[in-house]
């Protein structure tokens, strides 16, 4: 089951929603917030897999509060929920880690596909938007030198305390690393991040 939670401050918006999704068998909304502070709240509590985040909301905004998500719930999925099609906002949103973007005059059908998609560790873009980094999955143009460094000694089979010892920072640190690039790449765990490595260790 796919547990979503939605963040909006158009209840007719949320209702619409909330009756296309009940004849969904593997889709239940399990809480909605009209403010990005409700939001973390929301999401601290019931930890959904997929959030449906407005950018522009009151108290804190979609961009900060996403930020805030995947730092606390690296394996939550976010997906943008806006009306704002400019580069800037998608560019912002990418940036704050979400997986998604999706604009708000899109058909429900749109929706669905989205929370499924990024449910499924992939990224889904609405075809309403321009992506400004064309590469928008590549390791190079999400992930710093740092985590990059890190990621080519995964691709090795080095430990996190391997990987501390030889770059000389605290295995807390390497933790730390490893959970932003998950998060980062779409990914569900550190399994899929060894795969990950090992697959793209030439493409670094």
């Amino acid at each position: 089951m796919i547990t979503v939670a939605i963040a909006e401050d158009h209840q007719a918006l949320i209702d619409g929603i909330l009756s296309y999704v009940k004849y969904e068998d593997d889709i239940k909304v399990i809480g909605h917030a009209n403010n990005g502070e409700d939001l973390l709240k929301l999401v601290r509590l019931k930890q959904p897999k997929v959030v449906l985040c407005d950018i522009r909301m009151p108290k804190l905004d979609g961009i900060e509060a996403t930020q805030i998500i995947l730092d606390e719930l690296p394996y939550t999925k976010v997906v943008a929920f806006t009306m704002f099609d400019q580069d800037e906002a998608v560019k912002q949103m990418i940036a704050a880690g979400a997986h998604g973007y999706i604009l708000k005059n899109s058909s429900l059908e749109v929706v669905l596909e989205a929370i499924r998609t990024v449910a499924a560790g992939k990224h889904y873009y609405d075809k309403q938007i321009h992506v400004p980094n064309s590469e928008k999955n590549s390791t190079k143009s999400i992930l710093s030198s740092r985590e990059r460094e890190i990621l080519q000694l995964i691709a090795k089979g080095r430990t996190s305390h391997q990987i501390a010892d030889e770059l000389f920072i605290g295995k807390s640190t390497v933790d730390t690393h490893r959970k932003n690039m998950i998060r980062k790449l779409g990914l569900s765990g550190a399994g899929e991040l060894l795969r990950y490595a090992v697959e793209k260790k030439y493409k670094f």
